[in-house]
């Protein structure tokens, strides 16, 4: 690969996690990809194929990211500009497959009002 274009790669995942709702958003897809992993993949193969280690991979995959989408959201609320009523939507949003997905437009809205506060 050609150096200018590690250092084009470079800078836009830079710029993807250059903010805590950035993070946030990045981290609620992975969450809700995992999720979704879990439920339409390895638990239909355990109960239906008899292949339990899908499970044993896939739920502490999942697990971890879970964490990290809770960590993210809490330095992003920290952050400031977030109601409580928005705090505990996005919390939710984590436990019901596709909430993620759901809540990512939220998410999306808050980093463009806050891009135009910034400017």
């Amino acid at each position: 690969m050609q150096p200018h274009v590690i250092r084009s790669k470079v800078a836009n995942i830079t710029a993807l996690m250059s903010s805590p709702l950035r993070r946030l958003r990045f981290a609620g897809w992975i969450e809700g990809c995992t999720l979704i992993a879990l439920l339409l993949v390895a638990v239909p193969l355990r109960h239906f194929a008899g292949f339990a280690a899908a499970t044993k991979i896939m739920g502490p995959v999942h697990g971890l990211a879970f964490i990290v989408y809770i960590v993210t959201l809490i330095d992003a609320v920290s952050g400031g500009g977030w109601t409580r009523k928005e705090a505990v939507r996005a919390g939710l949003a984590a436990l019901f497959p596709f909430g993620a997905f759901l809540n990512d437009r939220v998410v999306a809205v808050k980093i463009i009002q806050q891009e135009a506060v910034n400017r």
